[in-house]
């Protein structure tokens, strides 16, 4: 009887984490997922522009945040596959799928959180040199 009650307790705790994530990345279109791939096509034969570094700084946050939005997605939808897996008994089935989302997750975070660090790095820089290009 316990088990039972654990595992109900367990599966509303997981759909209660999961519903959130699911409906955060569902809004987008096709069509703006195309122009913006035709945007950033455009956009690879443009020379780079040096940004100021404060700007470069908001950027990496940026990332840092799409990074964890689309971590929440994948682990959202293990959790939730999980969940269907463990109502119909398939327990092995219910582990992999939350493993996978939670592979997801760790990946898209750790990209993000790599990609805006390096871009904060680089915007401190920039304060430095204009510091000490005002001491000159």
């Amino acid at each position: 009887m316990k088990i039972k009650i654990v595992f109900v307790c367990f599966s509303a705790l997981l759909i209660a984490f999961t519903l959130p994530a699911l409906g955060s990345g569902s809004g987008q279109s096709d069509t703006t997922q195309a122009s913006a791939k035709n945007s950033t096509a455009k956009a690879a034969h443009k020379k780079k522009k040096s940004q100021k570094p404060g700007k470069e700084m908001a950027r990496g946050g940026k990332d840092i945040g799409k990074g964890a939005a689309k971590g929440s997605e994948d682990l959202g939808k293990g959790v939730a596959g999980g969940v269907g897996n463990l109502a119909t008994g398939n327990v092995g089935g219910a582990g992999a799928s939350v493993g996978k989302g939670a592979g997801g997750f760790g990946k898209n975070v750790g990209v993000g959180a790599a990609k805006g660090t390096a871009k904060i790095g680089k915007g401190v820089g920039g304060e430095f040199k204009k510091l000490h290009k005002k001491k000159d």
